[in-house]
């Protein structure tokens, strides 16, 4: 019978693995084991070759899957300040209010208009004169493109894809429910296997052109680490890492 119980850091001798999630405040996510005592593991960064101490009760299993690199958890998200690692705070700051806009006002009082000179209404209608001819001439080139793809080809389709434009927000502390709150419900929800140290979950979006990757160790404790598109080309990742390892996952 094949051996089920994971590996320990300890047991990777000088093997490279990465931290997920990774640690905040350190670029390169590589690392060597170096020793551990009771309370504390050392591991050595084979980029910067800084040494930093961590909990032991903040490092958890070792992934079996060594492709394209071992993987080591962590219970927390942890930060690298000043040498030492604490478990990461995110901090709302919030930005002090203006006198004018505490003012209370009544409920019939319009809101007061913001003086503009001739010269900036001037310019304004300029600006505006010049935004329309702008977008007249590329609505125009448009159709002038499109027509000229219905002549050469008439018997061809013409198919439009959509395409990711803008970095997607999500990160590392994102699971299955923020990444619906923000996108909705998925038209597919898959696994890829329920075997394996590592769960990946696939939330399909077509008309987004675009399909979400989740992982973790745990079906319960997923997060995101990156999105594909149609072609299964990686459009956005959490680090280098994640994308290193969505580009050699295998379509699900």
């Amino acid at each position: 019978m094949a051996n089920t119980v994971p590996p320990t850091i300890d047991q990777l001798g000088d093997r490279p693995f990465s931290f997920y999630p990774p640690l905040i405040g350190v670029e390169h996510n590589e690392w060597t084991f170096i020793k551990t005592t009771w309370s504390e593991t050392l591991v050595r960064n084979r980029t910067t070759t800084q040494d930093v101490w961590i909990p032991r009760r903040f490092v958890g299993e070792v992934s079996k899957i060594d492709e394209p690199v071992v993987i080591v958890g962590l219970n927390k998200e942890l930060e690298l300040k000043g040498g030492m690692v604490l478990p990461h705070e995110r901090r709302v700051i919030e930005l002090p209010r203006s006198p004018v806009l505490d003012r209370p006002r009544a409920a019939d009082e319009p809101p007061a208009p913001k003086p503009v000179s001739p010269m900036a209404a001037r310019a304004e209608g300029a600006e505006s004169r010049v935004g329309r001819l702008i977008l007249f001439a590329i609505g125009g080139l448009v159709l002038v493109c499109v027509a000229a793809l219905t002549m050469l080809s008439p018997n061809r389709r013409v198919e439009y894809r959509a395409v990711v434009q803008s970095d997607l927000g999500f990160t590392v502390n994102d699971d299955y429910y923020s990444v619906v709150n923000k996108l909705g419900p998925p038209s597919e929800d898959r696994w890829r296997s329920d075997q394996g140290e590592l769960q990946y979950r696939r939330l399909s979006y077509p008309k987004q052109g675009l399909s979400v990757i989740l992982m973790g160790n745990d079906r319960k404790d997923i997060h995101y680490v990156g999105a594909v598109d149609a072609e299964w080309r990686v459009v956005h990742s959490i680090d280098r890492n994640a994308e290193a390892m969505l580009r050699t996952l295998k379509r699900f």
